[in-house]
């Protein structure tokens, strides 16, 4: 007497198809080549934090003498200027805020376009006088 065939599961893939733990034939990502995964977590969660810690909070107000501002949610006042838009201080605030986060957790060795660390004093952050408009820097 023989034993009978074994019996496999019930399948959600179409017959023919090979299961998805199978490495593809074709050496694409996935497979068993083992390649890094492009984007790592501490990278993923720099640029969620980055995207919390610098939203717009509360209502764009205008002050006395025509400046359009509202307030991130790190402290500091974005506000126009002479030859710059509300939008774009926000658009650049956002932007400075996630390379900062992306930079400090790349991994080592990565080729940069920006030398990291930054130098002494490269990056003022979020101090005294950070976004006010009557401090250095500003107009």
């Amino acid at each position: 007497m023989t034993a009978p065939a074994p019996v496999s599961a019930p399948s959600d893939r179409p017959a023919g198809t090979t299961p998805a733990t199978a490495p593809p034939a074709d050496g694409a990502p996935g497979g068993g080549d083992d390649l890094p995964v492009p984007v790592s977590a501490p990278m993923r969660h720099a640029k969620v934090r980055a995207f919390t810690e610098h939203t717009t909070v509360g209502q764009v107000r205008t002050t006395a003498d025509g400046d359009v501002t509202i307030a991130c949610a790190c402290g500091m006042t974005l506000t126009n200027g002479p030859g710059w838009s509300l939008d774009e201080h926000i658009r650049l605030h956002r932007a400075e805020a996630r390379f900062l986060a992306l930079a400090a957790v790349a991994p080592a060795g990565i080729p940069r376009l920006v030398d990291w660390p930054l130098p002494a004093g490269g990056a003022s952050g979020p101090g005294p006088g950070a976004g006010s408009t009557d401090g250095p820097g500003t107009r």
